[in-house]
């Protein structure tokens, strides 16, 4: 175990807050502004983004993609959130924060950004449609939850690639899945790892918990069933991805955990895959 590699690497997140390709307070900002409740209208909104003229042409590039099948353009971020809702842009400026990471950082030539981002984009779709079939936690923070699940992985792959691949090469030879080879290798694992960057972000415990616990979901103090639905999407897609993986066996607990219909929630994943909404985003964010 490399004791002190992880608490030097541990020590480092907190300074990622520099690294975002906008404001850090956007961020706290915009999350206060759309947080249930909130008396902030889009105009409101609206103002919070326009300041970073950058972040807005981005996110009007984003609204306008085939992802969303919009009928007419949007061209401005009062308009983009009328149309999509205040939730739909939040989760945009997310996507952007996270890709924005790679500009500062190279990622190693192993690393598939792309199979990354369809991943993350499946997952969050699959716990939007869980949120939905068991009323469990608020769809759009499921969605969302889902979108930064593995934002981890990408955090070790920009900011320590020789770990990032002795951890892969770990997995590969002792058949391990990655957060287990991660335990292994240094005693933490990814969820923990994207956790401590989003808190570092200022986003909300319904969110920051259910990435810290989505392997461990029994564990998690506040928000279990939100990081069950995590756990059992990331299980769904990796068994839709390969069949044969070692999530293919959990599965069929895991939806009983939740009390989900195991063949209905493979057959909207199976879905899922064949559409090409998420590769159309994808494209566009990687």
């Amino acid at each position: 175990m490399n004791q002190d590699k992880i608490q030097g690497f541990l020590r480092e997140l907190s300074g990622m807050r520099e690294d975002l390709p906008f404001s850090p307070d956007v961020f706290q900002k915009l999350f206060v502004q759309t947080a249930r409740g909130s008396i902030a209208s889009v105009e409101d909104i609206g103002q919070t983004l326009g300041e970073d003229q950058g972040l807005t042409t981005r996110i009007l590039r984003l609204a306008n993609s085939a992802f969303y099948g919009l009928q007419s353009e949007v061209q401005s971020i009062t308009r983009a959130s009328a149309v999509l809702g205040l939730a739909e842009i939040r989760n945009i400026v997310l996507a952007l924060g996270v890709a924005g990471l790679t500009q500062s950082y190279a990622l190693p030539d192993d690393f598939d950004i792309q199979a990354y981002w369809s991943h993350q984009f499946f997952v969050a779709s699959m716990s939007k449609e869980l949120s939905h079939m068991t009323d469990v936690g608020r769809p759009e923070t499921l969605f969302t939850a889902g979108l930064l699940h593995d934002i981890g992985k990408l955090v070790m792959a920009l900011k320590r690639p020789d770990d990032w691949q002795a951890i892969r090469e770990l997995a590969e030879d002792d058949e391990l899945i990655d957060a287990v080879a991660e335990e292994e290798y240094w005693g933490v694992d990814h969820a923990v790892i994207g956790a401590l960057v989003l808190k570092s972000w200022d986003l909300p415990a319904d969110l920051v918990e259910p990435v810290n616990w989505h392997h461990s979901p029994a564990l998690a103090p506040d928000h279990s069933l939100e990081s069950n639905i995590i756990c059992l999407a990331d299980a769904v897609t990796r068994t839709v991805e390969d069949p044969e993986s070692y999530y293919a066996e959990k599965v069929e607990q895991l939806c009983a955990d939740v009390e989900v219909d195991m063949d209905e929630i493979m057959e909207t994943a199976e879905e899922m895959v064949e559409s090409d909404d998420i590769e159309q985003f994808v494209k566009i964010l990687s």
